[in-house]
């Protein structure tokens, strides 16, 4: 069989970045890593443009960074199906495409990507085969992971290294603080938060306030910022804008490009963030995190976010504060102001944790090689 080297991968942005921000890390680590021709088809261009600032979004086809980029419209151009088709997190494909897959002499292999879960019944349905009830096509419902019979994550060849010199770098740190317009505090803890909004966020702020050690608190440009401002009653938490009350500072930074959101995960010494990539980046910055994960109807999330703390957090006292707060911060029990304390004296066990967790997860093949290894089998 020949190797499949041309690719289509569908995103639909519903209403956040997770699902553009993982097939845009996605696309670019298939054509630079593994030469692959990779075509992304995205509904909407403006929301990608914070993602990446080189994006035109009123260009119908433009090629940035190896990949062609095509704004994904109705109706859908006429145009012949690549050798490999995702459909990223069950975004439906137009009917004419399912059509046209149809009719291919060599029918192209079909992926359906679906969402991260560390639940047990990932395992079982990985890969597996659903045949199209009328026509000649099957789809592959593949599931990324963090164990060896999952999908993988998304991990490109040099993360790793990057970071590590990133963090053993302090001039180079600083001198990327200083671009953003911050001059890094040596005795401060200096935390990243990007959540959802309806955290408990009053309460941490109040925690924060009486933190016995300086907190700097580094904000980038969500919905989050408002609430910020509303709760100390402040100006608007805009980029540029450094708010202080008692022994917290917040700062306002702009919304930032991928690698450039990379660069302050590995720079800050706790990482709050929220439902996927980030959560993923977060975890290969090796610093402790506090996941937000995406809520859902019937509490459904909770179950996910119990399944990656039973894999996450071990039973020892500074992975039960973590995980205490966790809960706490994803509003399942527990108050934050109380859960607090007990996290931040557990942070220095929980950055060698992290750092372990990080280690462990890097023996695993990621996941766009998974997927290229997959696209190479006989089906």
């Amino acid at each position: 069989m020949l190797p499949r080297t041309h690719w289509d991968i569908f995103c639909k942005l519903v209403d956040n970045y997770g699902d553009i921000g993982v097939c845009w890390r996605l696309a670019r680590q298939l054509a630079h890593e593994h030469h692959l021709q990779i075509r992304l088809w995205v509904d909407d261009l403006v929301s990608f443009k914070l993602l990446e600032p080189s994006l035109d979004p009123s260009s119908a086809s433009q090629n940035v960074a190896g990949v062609e980029i095509r704004h994904w419209t109705t109706p859908f151009q006429a145009l012949q199906p690549a050798q490999v088709v995702i459909e990223a997190f069950a975004c439906n494909l137009p009917d004419y495409f399912i059509s046209a897959m149809s009719t291919q002499s060599e029918k192209p292999l079909w992926i359906n990507l679906e969402y991260l879960s560390a639940e047990d019944w990932v395992a079982e349905h990985h890969a597996l085969p659903s045949p199209h009830p009328r026509l000649p096509l099957t789809k592959y419902f593949y599931f990324p992971g963090f164990t060896a019979d999952s999908g993988g994550l998304i991990r490109e060849t040099d993360l790793l290294a990057q970071r590590d010199q990133f963090q053993q770098d302090e001039s180079a740190r600083n001198a990327w603080w200083n671009k953003l317009g911050i001059t890094p505090s040596i005795n401060a803890l200096t935390l990243s938060l990007f959540a959802y909004p309806g955290v408990p966020l009053a309460k941490l702020l109040s925690a924060w306030r009486a933190s016995a050690r300086p907190i700097v608190c580094v904000v980038p440009a969500s919905a989050l910022c408002a609430q910020i401002s509303a709760i100390l009653n402040s100006e608007a938490l805009v980029p540029g804008v450094t708010i202080r009350r008692d022994n917290l500072t917040l700062i306002g930074l702009p919304f930032l490009g991928q690698d450039e959101y990379d660069r302050l995960l590995w720079a800050c010494d706790v990482n709050f963030v929220r439902g996927e990539d980030s959560f993923v980046r977060a975890q290969w910055a090796g610093k402790p995190l506090i996941w937000n994960i995406y809520p859902q109807q019937d509490a459904a999330h909770q179950q996910k976010l119990a399944a990656f703390l039973a894999i996450y957090a071990q039973d020892t006292p500074e992975t039960q504060a973590l995980s205490a707060f966790w809960r706490t911060w994803n509003g399942i029990d527990g108050d934050a102001a109380h859960a607090w304390p007990n996290f931040a004296k557990a942070l220095p066990d929980l950055e060698r944790h992290a750092q372990d967790w990080a280690i462990s997860l890097a023996q695993q093949t990621d996941l766009a090689t998974q997927l290229v290894n997959f696209s190479q089998k006989p089906l």
